[in-house]
C-alpha cells in the first residue's frame, strides 16, 4: 500500500480571463475547486493509474471540510487530522489571450507543532510499503519534519519517498530517505555549490548520496527531462516533446509515476521512464487536472523508442 503525507494541504482554485489588466475589473469563468497540495497530488495521480493510496494530512475550517468532501467525491480514501485553524487555499489563473498562467501560492496560517506531531506519528499505524511525503511545510513549522516523516516510515519497513523543497530538503542530509527529487539549483543548494553544469549533475547527485540524503535522487530538468542515479546506476530521459497547456501538478504526477513502477518492481530504468511519461503528460492539460492515463502511456512508448 502507498501512503501520501501532505503537511500544507489546499484548495486548488482555477479560473479563466482573455486578459489581465491592472486597475480593471477581470471577468473570469466560473471557479473550479480541487483537492491540492503535494501528497494529495500524487493520491490523484496514482489513482489515475488505478493504484490504490491512502492519503494523510492536516485540515481545518470550512476549506478542510471542503478539501475532504471533493477527496470523496474523487473516491480517494485519506484520513485527516484536525489542525483547528483555516486550511490554505492558491489560485491559478489562465490569460486566454497570450495563453500564460498566473499562480498565486499562499502560506496558509500556523498549525500547532503538536498537531503535525501527532499526524507524523499516525504513520506507523499504518502498513505501507512506500511513503510518499511531498509538498511545502506549513507557517512556522521546523525544517527537520521531513525527517521524522523518513524515520516513522522505516519503522514499519517503508521506503520514504520526500519531494520538498528550501531548507526542508537540506535538513534531509544524514536521514537516508529512499528518494528525493531536487531541479538543479535545489541540487546546487544541497551541495552548497554556486553551479551545476548539466553535465556535472550525475556526479553532483551521486555526492547528494555520500552525504546521506537519499538511495536515489531523481534531479529533475523540466521540459529537458530527468536523471535518475544510485550508487551504481545513472539514468538519463529525455522528456518527449508536447503542447504544453499547464506544469501544475507535472512534479507530482512524475513522483507518482515513478512510485507507480517502483510498486509494481519495475527496473529503475523503467521507473524513471514512466514517472517523465506521466509528468510530461501532466502539461497537456488546463489548470490542475494532471494527466490522463492513455495520454503517460503513449509518452512512454515513445520514450522507450528513443533508446
Amino acid at each position: 500500500m502507498i501512503l501520501t503525507v501532505t503537511l500544507n494541504p489546499c484548495i486548488d482554485k482555477s479560473s479563466r480571463v482573455e486578459k489581465i489588466k491592472p486597475e480593471s475589473k477581470l471577468r473570469c469563468t466560473e471557479v473550479v475547486n480541487e483537492p491540492g497540495g503535494g501528497g494529495i497530488n500524487v493520491s490523484k495521480a496514482l489513482q489515475k493509474l488505478e493504484t490504490t493510496s491512502v492519503a494523510l494530512f492536516p485540515a481545518g475550517g470550512h476549506n478542510g471540510n471542503m478539501l475532504c468532501s471533493l477527496l470523496k467525491e474523487e473516491g480517494i480514501l485519506f484520513h485527516a487530522v484536525d489542525t483547528k485553524v483555516e486550511t490554505r487555499e492558491n489560485w491559478i489563473v489562465l490569460e486566454t489571450s497570450a495563453n500564460n498562467q498566473y499562480r498565486f501560492t499562499f502560506p496558509g496560517r500556523e498549525v500547532q507543532e503538536e498537531t503535525i506531531k501527532t499526524l507524523v506519528d499516525q504513520i506507523r499505524s499504518f502498513t505501507p510499503t512506500y511513503v510518499v511525503a511531498s509538498g511545502s511545510l506549513p507557517p512556522g513549522l521546523p525544517d527537520y519534519f521531513y525527517g521524522l516523516i523518513v524515520k516513522n516510515a522505516a519503522a514499519v519497513g517503508a521506503k520514504c519517498i520526500v519531494d520538498t523543497s528550501g531548507s526542508a530538503l537540506q535538513a534531509l542530509k544524514g536521514k537516508h530517505s529512499y528518494m528525493i527529487k531536487p531541479n538543479i539549483g535545489e541540487l546546487c543548494k544541497m551541495l552548497n555549490v554556486g553551479w551545476i553544469d548539466k553535465n556535472e549533475v550525475p556526479d553532483a547527485a551521486q555526492q547528494a548520496i555520500t552525504d546521506g540524503f537519499a538511495e536515489l535522487i531523481v534531479v529533475s530538468m523540466g521540459a529537458a527531462g530527468a536523471w535518475l542515479v544510485s550508487s551504481d546506476k545513472r539514468y538519463f530521459v529525455q522528456a518527449p516533446p508536447v503542447e504544453k497547456k499547464s506544469t501544475v501538478g507535472a512534479g507530482d504526477s512524475m513522483v507518482a509515476g515513478i512510485t507507480y513502477a517502483l510498486q509494481k518492481n519495475r527496473s529503475l530504468k523503467e521507473a524513471i521512464r514512466f514517472g517523465v511519461a506521466c509528468g510530461s503528460a501532466a502539461t497537456m492539460n488546463d489548470g490542475t487536472q494532471l494527466f490522463n492515463k492513455s495520454d503517460a502511456e503513449k509518452l512512454f512508448t515513445i520514450i522507450n523508442q528513443q533508446e
